[in-house]
């Protein structure tokens, strides 16, 4: 049986894991994560596999070594650019595991690594043509044409999160845009404008403490109970996210929309954001919309996996791959 080592990179932890060719995971182990710096990170990722190596007893042929990361990768070069921007240290990220472990070993950025998994292991097996929303913390996408993920040319594809969704909006972006739809409709968003309006709302049921982030579950069940201000937060959202979705369908005709992360975890999200869809304009996704059914905890790993699959077979069916 032939396996994988994956790895994914996150801000707080680095889950390891050996993976089967259809997404079956045998074993994972967790461990803290250092993104202060790329080379800290690339530490960490190092220390991180030799431990799992030697606390865990592989159970297939390794094949490769998988590594999904945060920020921007050329995948085809393993050369990892930058973490975020304002914080690039470029490293081959894939020669310094590989020349450590003695196996062939390819990176990708995480939502790259999540549409993959998609790809091989969900609304893929139905569709060339999807795109991947991912709405927690922050937003992103990759958009799926004819089998192919659209890359760019500096791989930068898919940053979603920056589509202008309010053209009349004071709300200023660290992308340094305004009426971003991450400021609406993601999660640090949606907490982001209670803050703002919760003076105008002294009665909210929201539990405000000045000091935490307001769950998402918090502001549904306010919502759920007519709280003005939830519902003016999460109308708010729900619009801003459908407008985002119209405007991927537009550009890139897909068969199908395919969500992760954790606002959309439990599905309320995505019950209420199509409501606010238009039909005309949705009107050639067949395959509907829906929420991933790959487990949101493991999706990384699981597309890590497939990407050593998928380049060991030398299969060209995935662009930027």
């Amino acid at each position: 049986m032939q396996t994988v080592l994956a790895v994914d990179l996150g801000g707080t932890k680095i889950l390891v894991g050996e993976v089967t060719r259809d997404g079956h995971i045998l074993s994972t182990q967790k461990y803290p994560s250092n993104v202060d710096s790329m080379h800290a990170a690339a530490e960490k990722i190092k220390e991180a596999i030799r431990d799992f190596l030697s606390q865990q007893e592989v159970q297939g042929q390794l094949i490769g070594i998988g590594v999904c990361v945060v920020g921007r990768v050329e995948t085809a070069t393993g050369n990892w650019f930058e973490i975020r921007p304002g914080l690039s240290e470029p490293i081959n990220l894939s020669h310094m595991l590989s020349k450590e472990f003695q196996l062939p070993c390819w990176v990708t950025n995480d939502v790259s690594g999540a549409a993959l998994a998609e790809k091989v292991l969900g609304k893929g097996k139905e569709t060339d043509n999807f795109v991947y929303i991912n709405i927690g913390t922050g937003i992103a996408g990759r958009v799926v044409t004819d089998g192919q993920l659209i890359v760019g040319g500096n791989c930068n594809a898919g940053e979603v999160g920056h589509m202008v969704v309010d053209m009349n909006s004071e709300d200023r972006c660290l992308c340094g845009r305004q009426g971003c739809v991450e400021l609406f409709a993601s999660g640090l968003g949606m907490h982001n404008q209670v803050m703002k309006f919760a003076a105008d709302y002294p009665d909210s049921l929201i539990d405000i403490k000045e000091s935490e982030r307001v769950p998402f579950y918090a502001l549904i069940r306010a919502y759920e109970e007519n709280d003005p201000l939830a519902k003016k937060v999460v109308s708010q959202a729900l619009k801003a996210a459908a407008a985002l979705v119209m405007n991927l369908v537009r550009v890139s005709d897909p068969e199908a929309v395919v969500f992760g992360g954790g606002v959309m975890n439990d599905g309320w999200f995505l019950d209420h954001l199509v409501t606010f869809l238009n039909e005309k304009t949705i009107r050639f996704v067949t395959k509907s919309f829906s929420v991933t059914e790959l487990d949101p905890n493991a999706v990384a790993l699981k597309g890590a996996a497939a990407l050593v699959f998928i380049k060991q077979k030398g299969e060209q069916s995935y662009a930027g791959v």
